[in-house]
């Protein structure tokens, strides 16, 4: 996958990411950081799991997933400070 691939896809998972959990994106940098971090995380998890695929919706899936799991972990710890 290339580079410019993993950015849009990146951008795209931290945006579809914050939809799920919080309702709204978080602008581009922060998006693009959720995305790419998830999908860090969800090709982790996946791999955990033993699934894999290598087409591009089931990267942009994965990368959903992690860049949720990530949302949820750091909604965590941000109430717990609170």
């Amino acid at each position: 996958m290339s580079f410019l691939w993993f950015i849009l896809i990146g951008l795209v998972a931290g945006w579809l990411g914050g939809l799920i959990v919080r309702g709204s994106g978080a602008g581009f940098w922060i998006n693009l950081l959720v995305g790419v971090v998830g999908a860090v995380l969800g090709g982790w998890i996946m791999s955990m799991l033993g699934a894999s695929g290598d087409t591009l919706l089931w990267q942009l899936v994965v990368s959903v997933v992690g860049a949720v799991a990530l949302l949820l972990i750091v909604g965590l710890f941000n109430r717990k400070r609170a």
